[in-house]
């Protein structure tokens, strides 16, 4: 039995509406904080958890490229595409696969296994803010090269994105960025063509394995912080540029961890 908790669209709005906010403001979505506000403050179950967070995150996902339709230009991304389709075939593999095993193994594995990754994400934010922003790709120019190491990338994502129920964006951007020598706007936009299959997939996937059986988490939860998330992240996103994303990025990697260790080391 799940604890008994306060459940409600204000409150679900209300958590999500700052998420999205410091998500907007490091370039995130913002879904590896929501994970752990599923689980410790609605008291959702690990595998609820994910999937519920994986639903907010198409949310998300669809309304960042509604939002960025109008000034949205695929031609910085022409000569990343071959790179976008490989880490797709990668990623959507995985998070099919992924999202099966998410249902087969015990609550008490799952959490095992979100406790690590929440930890090695705030880990890695913490050190992607002392990293600079353009370096060149460490991989070759070779396209067979790059669409083998896409694929492999694309893996990895999809099992992160499953198990996490996260769209990727903190994997997919730094990926481009630092082994593909993209360009931060460019990264941008492919890491919301990589991650609209790969979370619609495993939205898929979770429905049919009746994860979404409980109408009420839709509609007090997953609709109400999706909306919220989608406001913090415009805002945030508007506020880009009057915070300091490198301090932001130390705090939210310290928290992050904090909190996965709280909610989830038991």
């Amino acid at each position: 039995m799940e604890p008994t908790v306060r459940r409600s669209p204000k409150l679900a709005l209300l958590y999500g509406a700052p998420i999205g906010l410091l998500g907007g403001l490091i370039g995130l979505g913002g879904a590896e904080f929501r994970l752990p506000v599923l689980a410790g403050v609605f008291g959702y179950k690990a595998r609820r958890a994910v999937a519920l967070n994986l639903a907010i995150s198409l949310i998300t996902v669809v309304s960042s490229l509604l939002i960025r339709s109008s000034t949205l230009s695929l031609s910085p991304v022409i000569a990343l595409l071959p790179v976008i389709l490989a880490m797709i075939v990668g990623a959507v593999s995985a998070a099919y696969v992924g999202t099966a095993f998410v249902h087969r193994i015990s609550e008490h594995l799952l959490e095992r296994i979100i406790l690590v990754f929440l930890v090695v994400i705030g880990i890695a934010l913490i050190v992607e803010a002392f990293l600079p922003e353009q370096v060149a790709g460490l991989l070759p120019e070779s396209l067979p090269v790059r669409i083998i190491a896409g694929i492999l990338f694309g893996l990895a994502i999809g099992v992160v994105s499953s198990l996490l129920g996260v769209a990727g964006g903190e994997l997919i951007i730094p990926t481009l960025l630092f082994a593909f020598g993209a360009d931060i706007k460019a990264a941008g936009t492919a890491s919301l063509l990589i991650s609209l299959p790969t979370v619609a997939v495993g939205v898929i996937r979770h429905s049919r394995l009746h994860a979404f059986a409980e109408r009420q988490d839709l509609t007090q939860t997953v609709f109400p912080m999706g909306i919220g998330s989608v406001i913090g992240a415009v805002v945030g996103g508007l506020l880009v540029g009057f915070v300091p994303a490198t301090v932001l990025k130390v705090v939210l990697g310290i928290i992050l961890i904090i909190s996965a260790v709280r909610i989830f080391r038991h």
